[in-house]
């Protein structure tokens, strides 16, 4: 009998990376796809999966990408990041398009096409990798927080197209994970992505990673539809314990 067919974007690193292996575990046949192939490739290699490289920012690539797949049980959306880190007065217009294009038009472009497949499978799932950013604006976080709110609403609304379909799509939403998240966002400057972790214990992507693998094996009766996952010194996307 075949495995399960688990495609999962932004899987060259953090949580994609983390995820693929996870999932790898878990029984399934792990699809990844991400920009930077050479580091994909050694994700797919130590996981027994496929490296495929993938720009969901580009709508060629996604095509590319999805031709390639011929079964699809599940996918995990986690391509996405933020950059910079300004007010609304000094908000950068590229900075939010490569946000909304990379977080929302991403996910929408991969779920659109592998949607048929998922159906085929009779049992297939969507796994959309959120962030409490789209539960909670924060200030200087407004480009990130805008787009996380609408992979939210996504998320949402194929859950209601989806009903009645053997689709099942659940929103994981983690708050503080050391990942290169942070290192992506301050544009490279290793100190302050550092600042962001200082004196408290974050999520590991491995700690996301285990969710996702939670939520995959669910029964297909059971639907996960939201996860609000944050380490135990978050309580909210605002307030952080900090150790002195």
């Amino acid at each position: 009998m075949s495995k399960p067919v688990a495609v999962v974007t932004g899987a060259s690193s953090g949580i994609g990376a983390a995820s693929a292996k996870a999932l790898a575990g878990a029984g399934f046949e792990v699809v990844l796809g991400a920009r930077r192939l050479d580091r994909l490739e050694e994700v797919a290699e130590a996981c027994g999966g496929r490296a495929l490289e993938l720009d969901v920012t580009d709508q060629t690539s996604v095509d590319a990408f999805t031709d390639a797949i011929d079964r699809c049980h599940l996918l995990v959306n986690n391509a996405g990041g933020a950059v910079g880190a300004e007010t609304i007065l000094e908000a950068k217009d590229e900075d939010w398009q490569w946000m909304y294009e990379t977080n929302v038009m991403g996910t929408l472009r991969v779920t659109r096409a592998l949607l048929p497949k998922l159906l085929e499978s009779g049992d297939g799932q969507v796994i959309n990798i959120g962030s409490v950013a789209g539960r909670e604006p924060y200030a200087t976080g407004g480009g990130y927080n805008a787009a996380k709110h609408a992979v939210a609403a996504l998320s949402r609304v194929l859950r209601l197209e989806m009903f009645g379909q053997p689709i099942r799509v659940c929103e994981i939403d983690p708050g503080l994970v050391q990942t290169d998240f942070s290192l992506v966002r301050f544009r490279g400057d290793q100190d302050k992505a550092d600042a962001v972790y200082e004196g408290t214990n974050p999520l590991t992507a491995e700690d996301v990673a285990e969710t996702v693998s939670w939520v995959a094996t669910r029964p297909p009766h059971v639907n996960v539809d939201q996860i609000l996952l944050l380490a135990r010194d978050q309580t909210s996307a605002r307030v952080i314990n900090r150790s002195e």
